[in-house]
């Protein structure tokens, strides 16, 4: 991913937790030189001193096949984003797009049942606890979850690479910034008032620092 150097995210804490912030994730491989892409739930755990991003597909997906072949696969998430008018900077300028995104790199391989099974309840366990009534592993009929076992394919990704944009104005001036953080909130789509929100967050944490 190209990412200018005042974009470019180092700190490794914050990668992770972007990741398991932003855990819809997009799985890219390759099939004879063609990419192919599958969108899902992800989720990223650590064992040792080694991170996965493990998940599950349906097994009638193709994409399934690539993991046999052992290469890299690319998995990207992507956090808010919004366009940038250059009309709200004091000098003239081109307008732009805000986002944030983090590219990861590994070699993917299949889990086993009982692994599956592993992952699949702590992926009930993530979105469902808060629940007033939740849908936990334990609480499904054991015909049902082997029916649905039956339907889908586990895997997990050994992470070897991270990178991570952060395009967030940090080029501008304080006075753009606090401009285009207030024409953000102007604006009436959610994605444009969750970059203001965000932008808000790094600017009273880099005066923190």
């Amino acid at each position: 991913m190209y990412i200018p150097k005042y974009f470019k995210g180092k700190n490794v804490d914050e990668i992770l937790d972007f990741i398991q912030k932003n855990s819809f994730g997009t799985i890219v491989t390759t099939e004879q030189g063609r990419p192919i892409a599958t969108h899902l739930p992800l989720q990223l755990i650590k064992e040792g001193d080694t991170y996965y991003i493990t998940g599950h597909m349906a097994y009638g997906n193709p994409q399934r096949r690539t993991f046999k072949t052992n290469k890299e696969v690319l998995v990207m998430f992507q956090g808010p984003h919004a366009y940038i008018s250059s009309s709200w900077y004091k000098e003239e300028n081109v307008p732009t797009w805000n986002y944030q995104a983090v590219h990861v790199y590994g070699i993917a391989s299949i889990l086993d049942k009982e692994d599956l099974k592993q992952d699949l309840t702590m992926l009930l366990q993530k979105y469902e606890k808060h629940r007033k009534n939740p849908v936990l592993w334990d609480k499904l009929s054991p015909q049902l979850l082997e029916k649905q076992l039956k339907g889908i394919i586990g895997f997990k990704i050994k992470v070897e690479e991270m990178q991570a944009a952060n395009k967030l104005s940090q080029n501008r001036n304080e006075e753009d910034y606090y401009n285009i953080v207030n024409k953000l909130y102007e604006e009436r789509d959610l994605n444009s008032h969750q970059m203001a929100q965000l932008m808000e967050r790094k600017l009273k944490k880099d005066k923190k620092a």
